[in-house]
């Protein structure tokens, strides 16, 4: 059987925080900025920013979503997912997110790893 992989890991800060409660569970949709810098050919740096929305449900194996914090430095591994809907203008969208499985807060006194 063949194997499929959708996995994305991020580490970055967190921008816009919105929580809501499903079915009396806790639901943070939040927003993450990553940076890529690079060199270009003339030697200049060059920041790229990305920023990913993510949603995090809360569960025994992920942190307090309360202590979640705009500018906090964060470690989300997840996967991709894709959603299509239809504006108010009739024009077809698609979203982007990631599923969060794993969140760690990230602090300089606390290691980086999962």
């Amino acid at each position: 059987m063949e194997q499929h992989l959708n996995r994305i890991e991020l580490k970055g800060r967190v921008g816009t925080i919105r929580t809501n409660e499903v079915n009396g569970t806790k639901v943070a949709n939040f927003s993450v900025i990553t940076e890529h810098m690079y060199k270009a050919r003339d030697g200049q740096v060059i920041s790229e920013a990305t920023w990913f929305n993510v949603t995090l449900w809360d569960g025994k194996d992920t942190p307090d979503i309360s202590r979640l914090t705009k500018g906090m430095p964060i470690h989300v591994i997840g996967r991709m997912r894709t959603s299509k809907y239809t504006s108010a203008e009739g024009v077809e969208k698609t979203f982007y997110e990631v599923m969060a499985s794993k969140v760690r807060f990230l602090d300089a006194e606390q290691p980086d790893n999962f």
